[in-house]
Parts: C-alpha cells; sequence; structure tokens
C-alpha cells in the first residue's frame, strides 16, 4: 500500500497499521502486554527518556499496540500526533490536569455529557472559573470571553439532548482571540465531522462509543488537529519547549495528563477498540439510517411529546447540522406525553436495551433524568432542557423494519 496516494476514509484506517510494518506478517498490531521495555544501550534508554529519540518507557505512557491505536486516530482527525487515555473521561481530565491553573477562566458549553458536567465543576472547586453558556450561539460564547479565557470546550452533538453548538463561529472566534479551541467529537466521529475544519485545537473521542463500537472496550483520546499555535499558550513549561511548537501541547499532556496522573490505555482494549475501528465508516452509515427512520417514527406519533434529533427539519439547528455532518448520527432522545409511565414503555421493548453506554452495535435505551443525570438535580436538569421523562436512544445497527416494529409495538401498549 502506497502511503503518499490519497485513500478514502476506510481504506486509510483498515490499512493502517501496514504502513509501518507488522511483526511477522501480522494483518493487525499485536497485542504488547509488557509493561517495561529494555534496551541493549543504557545511552539509547537515557535518549529516549529525554526525548531525544523514539522508544518506549514503560507502559503507563504507552507501548507499541498503543502507538499504532494513536496513530490510527491521528489519521482519522487528520491531526498531528494523538495519545490516548483508559477512557474518554480521561481524555478530558487530563485537559484540565494538564493545562489548566487556578485563576484561569474556560468557557463550556452548557449542554454536555453528565460526567462532563460534573468534571467542570470539580475543576471550578479547585480554582477555575468556568462559564457555562448556550453555545448553539457564538455570541453567547463571545459574551463570556474575559483576560483569563485559556479555553473553550463544546460537543458536536450534545448528550443527551442533541442541541449543535455553533460550531464554525466559535472556531472563527477562538482564533481571532488565540485562545484553545477543545471539541468533544464523541457523537459524529471523525467520519461524520472533523473539527478540524472549523478551527479545533483539540479533538476529543470517546473510543469506548463509535469508534470501537461493540461495547466491549473502554477508551479515549485527545488529538492535536496543528490548527493551534502553542507559541500562545501560557502555560507551557520549559521542559516540553524542546520539540518544535507544534508538540509542546501534546508533550506537555502526555507527561502531566497521561504519565503523572495514569489513566492509562490497557493494550488489549487499544487492540478492540482498533479492531472495531475498521468498521467505523460502515456502521455509522447504518445507525445514522436507523436513527433518522426512528426520529421520524417516533415524532409523527401521537403519544410522543417531543423528539430530539438533528436530522429531523423541526430541529433547532438542523440547517447547521446538515453543512456540517455527513449524516446526523446516532443518538436522538424523545419525550412521552404526559401520564404515560416512561419505565413501562422501556420494559415492553423486545430489541433495545436499557443500558448507559452509547455508540453500540445494539440500541441501548436509558431514562435520562432518573440515571445518568440523576446526581445533577432537577435545577441543573432543567437548565439544559433535560425534562424529567427524557429517554436517550443509542441507535444501532438492527434492520430497520425490526426496530421500528419494537418501538411501534412498544408505544401501542401505552
Amino acid at each position: 500500500m502506497n502511503d503518499k496516494k490519497n485513500y478514502g476514509f476506510t481504506t486509510t484506517i483498515l490499512h493502517n497499521d501496514r504502513q509501518k510494518g507488522i511483526e511477522h506478517g501480522s494483518l493487525h498490531k499485536p497485542i504488547h502486554t509488557s509493561v517495561a521495555f529494555g534496551y541493549g544501550d543504557a545511552r539509547q534508554l537515557a535518549s529516549v527518556f529525554q526525548g531525544k529519540e523514539p522508544g518506549f518507557r514503560y507502559g503507563r505512557q504507552g507501548n507499541p499496540t498503543i502507538s499504532a491505536l494513536e496513530d490510527k486516530v491521528t489519521k482519522m482527525e487528520q491531526g498531528v500526533g494523538s495519545i490516548c487515555f483508559a477512557t474518554g473521561m480521561g481524555a478530558i481530565g487530563a485537559v484540565f490536569q494538564a493545562l489548566l491553573r487556578a485563576g484561569d477562566h474556560m468557557v463550556s458549553s452548557s449542554f454536555l455529557f453528565g460526567n462532563t458536567n460534573s468534571l467542570w465543576q470539580t475543576a471550578a472547586g479547585q480554582g477555575v472559573d468556568v462559564s457555562f453558556v448556550d453555545a448553539t450561539d457564538v455570541a453567547n460564547v463571545e459574551a463570556a470571553l474575559t483576560p483569563a479565557t485559556r479555553l473553550v470546550f463544546v460537543e458536536t452533538i450534545a448528550n443527551p439532548r442533541t442541541q449543535v453548538a455553533d460550531l464554525k463561529r466559535i472556531g472563527e472566534l477562538c482564533k481571532a482571540r488565540g485562545i484553545l479551541y477543545v471539541v468533544d467529537n464523541t457523537m459524529t466521529t471523525p467520519y461524520l465531522f472533523r473539527p478540524k475544519d472549523v478551527g479545533a485545537g483539540l479533538v476529543v473521542n470517546a473510543l469506548t462509543k463509535s469508534i470501537g463500537g461493540h461495547g466491549n472496550a473502554l477508551g479515549g483520546s485527545l488529538t492535536d488537529t496543528g490548527v493551534y499555535d502553542w507559541n500562545q499558550y501560557p502555560h507551557i513549561y520549559e521542559n516540553y519547549k524542546k520539540a518544535a511548537p507544534a508538540q509542546w501541547g501534546l508533550a506537555q499532556i502526555r507527561a502531566k495528563g497521561l504519565r503523572d496522573f495514569g489513566a492509562s490505555l490497557a493494550p488489549e482494549a487499544a487492540h478492540h477498540i482498533a479492531v472495531g475501528a475498521e468498521t467505523l465508516a460502515l456502521r455509522m452509515e447504518r445507525t445514522s439510517s436507523n436513527a433518522l427512520a426512528l426520529a421520524r417514527m417516533l415524532e409523527a406519533d401521537e403519544r410522543v411529546a417531543a423528539v430530539y434529533y438533528p436530522g429531523l427539519a423541526s430541529h433547532p439547528q438542523h440547517g447547521i447540522s446538515g453543512e456540517l455532518f455527513r449524516s446526523y448520527g446516532s443518538l436522538l432522545s424523545f419525550e412521552l406525553k404526559d401520564g404515560i409511565d416512561c419505565f413501562d414503555f422501556l420494559n415492553r421493548l423486545k430489541l433495545a436495551i436499557p443500558a448507559s453506554n452509547l455508540g453500540d452495535t445494539r440500541t441501548l435505551i436509558i431514562p435520562v433524568a432518573h440515571t445518568i443525570f440523576y446526581e445533577m438535580g432537577p435545577a441543573r436538569r432543567a437548565s439544559m432542557g433535560i425534562a424529567e421523562s427524557l429517554i436517550r436512544v443509542s441507535v444501532g445497527i438492527e434492520d430497520e423494519a425490526d426496530l421500528l416494529d419494537d418501538f411501534r409495538t412498544a408505544l401501542a401498549g401505552c
């Protein structure tokens, strides 16, 4: 395979490991379980630790299996480098741990995954000023900026209410102000959208979700797109300025966010995710198609009060979603009309499984306010537009007719 040729998304990911050669002619990068890496020359060991030449130091900071996955994710996002973590939250936490200090300010979308919201609350308790804003309008982000603003954080499609941030215009604002723009691409994946195209400097992917795709491995990643000039960032330690500025951010995150806090991806999980990633495009095409069909069916049902899915013309950000994304993804949510017990409805489903993951091959469904957003309380849920009756659906790859029939039959019993 000629790595100079401009291959398509799936071809590139499918054959990426072979670009650097694989031991014994294996088609997949083997699972390397060793924690330590020995060198025949002690000077070379020191040189690797000092960052003067490439090599592996200790399993907490990476190994050949994880490195191969990092390269695969970098290719997906068309970045300059990636770092993998034990979970998606480990990746987001590394942004906080490696790049923010007490007295800093950040702006975050108020429409967030519950655990990310909790993390930013923790950051606020440790001296980082956090402004939560409605990021569907860039004006709200701009109004929140201060001289101490270090970064802006948004999700592409918010979990669970599917609000879509004003991604392009926020990117333009961050570029004009020299602010690091961090985009969580989990709900869209690099196949449906590349945040680099709207000026994101760092991209988060929860590899557990659609990229791994089979619900059998936890993982997360941060990708540096090469868009942000790290010369502008005030908190880069001198130790990490030995390489070109394009490498400063990743060097500091790998040391302060991965090495020091130890949210390390296991090699077995890296292997599962790498293999799962090969079919990402195929799965996203199917799940997006299924989700649109299900959203349309639910919207037309008299027992459903509201449906939230960017692919529907009724969605407030339908237009911008069509401009930005290849398709609308696998996440939707809906509310049943007053008087209908959501638990009774969920229990009538035969194919859709009550579970909390996203991006699985199977359709997963969960009552949001009673589970994953329960801890934040009713006031905070209300501020995020999360009704007490909201049900989230992660649509899988089942046959469309079977999936629609499952929901139709469950609704008929309401």
